[in-house]
């Protein structure tokens, strides 16, 4: 390519000194790194072919004179003559000899401007020779990556926790120093961080493994910051990481003690709420012991008060006709007593429930019907209307038939009982099915003379009734309260003194 193509003036240095040299390095390094290929110095002229400017610029296959004097050749194209020379005479005869094309820097002017590019050049050189220092000091891992995921630079810290030097990092791809994959990496399913910093177009934080050169994983928090260029394209990444293995590893232990810490509290906790119930239990046990004693006393002293005045009776004297009557009165009267006992022992192995139910699909509307034409006759005598608001497309449910018809027969019971003092009662007996919630409520509800209110949070206890003595033992409501748990429902009452009871009975579907 001829001389006079260049776009930038030819310039010709006079003086191969070491100053030439440094000239010549620089200003070849910056056009490199530019893209250009030829610089604008194309030639050097100096008596001593052995001088340190006249070998590089040789080397360089630049145009080396010793007479400064053939620089004014036309064909060269010299537009420009730096004098390095300090001698005063060297600038007087180019200044008279040169062609009027040719123009000169001397000496004097040409070090002002080189010792300014210098200063400017060694405050640049040593701010990043203090921000390489910084770097260097920071113990998280810095390094700066281009957009095809080349590194260009990284600090001492990040070398040292990968256990490589700076030529073995710089100039080659990230995902190989650092994942030692042959291609860009994934990790637990997530992206390339600086493919995420691309798309999203804004930093990206993520927990990556890398493998260290003990081919052990380790736990990387990894951040990329983006730089960017004027045109709104990504220059370059930074990316800084930090090692949290074994940050990781104790969070890791102490989720493990925390884990073990709650699970020895929990038995603790289990073990005390066993005991609670078994105290419960035991003072349950021993409140029923009582009340069973109680119940079953009285009617056990009476026959045997009766037995001993019979037994008196026969040993004082003949007897009579007249005696009979009364000894017959006294057997009614121990009959009757009896059978309260056996009445009460009756409920209490009800109570126990020791035999097992059997389950089947049962219509609890046709139970609920056979159990009110059972106790026809109960509900006839006493003047007592029944208002029969059973659905007949009620679906099946699993239960037991035994057990569900005790239940009716006591409720039913009980509200006749409670509507005795009165003209005529009412008895409201409904059904209905909850598709949604998977059950069925039955709802039975009398005109009776209700239940005190203060009665209402024991009614379902054991030997707990409101009725005259040898009306009832006070197991009835508790047996059906057992029932229906058993049955996985729910047995609810609600009660107006001198206006009624409601008891709703709610019962799922399939159990």
């Amino acid at each position: 390519m001829p001389y006079s193509s260049h776009p930038i003036i030819n310039i010709a240095l006079v003086g191969g000194s070491e100053l030439c040299k440094e000239i010549l390095e620089k200003t070849t390094l910056y056009f490199k790194q530019q893209g250009v290929q030829d610089t604008p110095i194309l030639a050097v002229a100096d008596p001593d072919t052995q001088s340190p400017g006249m070998l590089f610029a040789k080397n360089k296959g630049l145009i080396t004179l010793t007479d400064y004097h053939e620089l004014y050749d036309i064909s060269y194209n010299i537009r420009l003559i730096i004098i390095l020379n300090t001698d005063p005479k060297i600038l007087e005869d180019i200044l008279k000899t040169r062609p009027p094309r040719i123009r000169i820097l001397s000496n004097q002017v040409f070090e002002i401007f080189w010792k300014v590019i210098n200063y400017e050049g060694r405050k640049l050189r040593e701010q990043n020779t203090a921000m390489e220092t910084i770097l260097n000091g920071i113990q998280d891992f810095i390094s700066v990556i281009t957009p095809d995921m080349t590194i260009v630079d990284a600090n001492e810290s990040l070398l040292k926790g990968i256990g490589r030097s700076g030529n073995e990092v710089i100039g080659r791809k990230c995902y190989e120093v650092l994942q030692k994959n042959s291609s860009a990496c994934t990790s637990n399913g997530m992206l390339c961080p600086l493919n995420e910093v691309i798309r999203t177009k804004r930093p990206v934080n993520q927990v990556r493994t890398h493998i260290d050169r003990k081919n052990k994983i380790r736990h990387i928090d990894v951040n990329i910051y983006p730089v960017w260029e004027k045109s709104g394209k990504i220059a370059k990444f930074i990316q800084i990481s930090r090692d949290i293995t074994k940050h990781m590893e104790e969070q890791e232990e102490i989720t493990k003690r925390l884990e073990k810490m709650v699970e020895e509290r929990t038995c603790q906790l289990k073990e005390t709420h066993e005991k609670l119930i078994h105290k419960d239990k035991m003072a349950s046990l021993g409140k029923l012991s009582a009340s069973v004693v109680h119940e079953i006393n009285n009617p056990i002293a009476g026959i045997l008060n009766l037995i001993i005045l019979i037994k008196r009776m026969i040993q004082e004297k003949p007897v009579v006709e007249k005696d009979m009557d009364e000894i017959a009165r006294y057997l009614d009267l121990m009959e009757k007593e009896t059978r309260r006992t056996s009445r009460i022992v009756s409920y209490l192995l009800a109570f126990s429930r020791q035999n097992k139910m059997e389950l089947k699909p049962l219509n609890l509307g046709k139970l609920i019907d056979q159990t009110l034409f059972l106790n026809s006759n109960l509900i006839k005598i006493n003047n007592v209307k029944i208002q029969n608001k059973l659905d007949p497309d009620l679906p099946d449910i699993i239960g037991s038939e035994d057990q569900l018809q005790q239940v009716i027969m006591n409720l039913i019971s009980n509200a006749v009982e409670s509507m005795e003092s009165k003209e005529k009662g009412v008895i409201t007996v409904e059904t209905k099915h909850y598709p949604k919630k998977g059950s069925i409520l039955a709802t039975f509800k009398d005109t009776g003379i209700g239940i005190p209110k203060e009665n209402l949070t024991k009614i379902f206890e054991p030997f707990f009734t409101t009725k005259k003595q040898g009306k009832g033992v006070g197991l009835g409501l508790s047996l059906a309260y057992g029932i229906i748990q058993e049955h996985g429902g729910s047995i609810n009452v609600n009660s107006k003194e001198g206006k009624g009871t409601t008891f709703k009975i709610d019962l799922p579907i399939k159990r």
